[in-house]
């Protein structure tokens, strides 16, 4: 997406992971881009492997260290596209509660929405903004389904936090195989009829910072790829 003498921008692929993971060598986004660059690289942020989208690279250690300050002070933007099951209600703009991680009993870990008071509740800010919204309709077996196309924009960067808010709202992303409607995941995954979706709907869409070495805005953007992009246009009204 971009790349000059410090930085370099990424539209990361899903099922990627960002950084190396025990039993797996070279083929994470770090090693790919230690691979291109012909000396280390440093991560800046993280993405999940389930998710596509922007993720920032810095070639040295100074613009490393000024690109994480912005990030941990909230200096930068980070706006993701989620299509989620449901009819968003366009006046649930902000959700503002608190995370926790666990883990599960084989070591994987989790997500959870905590009370306010909760000790181990760590603030997490989400901004939501409806995009683009279908009609009720029925499926097969009489169900009523809707989506929503939404506009994300993160203030704080915690574990699995769009997810988890969005799924607090029993409007879970589409295709998320930890908190998501699994069986209808499984529906949308062999969809016979017009467009499948083997993967989960969340890409990391837009991303403002300052840049490392001149201090000037600097602003990118990865549409969606192309099997979201197909997905979004077989189940929502045609933009106009």
């Amino acid at each position: 997406l971009y790349e000059d003498h410090g930085v370099l921008a990424v539209d990361k692929p899903w099922g990627v992971t960002a950084q190396p993971t025990p039993g797996r060598v070279g083929d994470s986004l770090l090693d790919l881009a230690t691979d291109y660059l012909k000396h280390p690289a440093g991560l800046v942020h993280r993405l999940d492997r389930e998710t596509s989208g922007i993720l920032l690279v810095a070639k040295k250690r100074s613009a490393l260290k000024n690109l994480q300050d912005q990030f941990r002070e909230r200096e930068t933007g980070k706006t993701y596209l989620a299509l989620v099951s449901g009819q968003w209600p366009a006046n649930k703009k902000v959700l503002d509660k608190p995370l926790h991680k666990y883990l599960l009993p084989d070591g994987e870990r989790r997500v959870k929405v905590v009370t306010k008071d909760d000790p181990d509740g760590m603030p997490s800010l989400t901004l939501v903004k409806v995009r683009a919204l279908s009609p009720v309709s029925q499926d097969a077996k009489g169900v009523k389904r809707a989506f929503s196309l939404l506009e994300v924009t993160i203030k704080t960067g915690r574990t699995h936090q769009i997810r988890v808010h969005l799924a607090s709202e029993g409007m879970p992303i589409l295709g998320d195989d930890k908190y998501g409607d699994f069986e209808y995941n499984k529906a949308l995954a062999r969809t016979a009829q017009g467009v499948a979706l083997k993967r989960m709907f969340l890409h990391a869409w837009r991303l403002q910072c300052r840049h490392p070495a001149t201090g000037a805005p600097l602003s990118l953007q990865a549409e969606l790829p192309e099997e979201l992009a197909q997905f979004a246009a077989h189940v929502l009204p045609p933009a106009h």
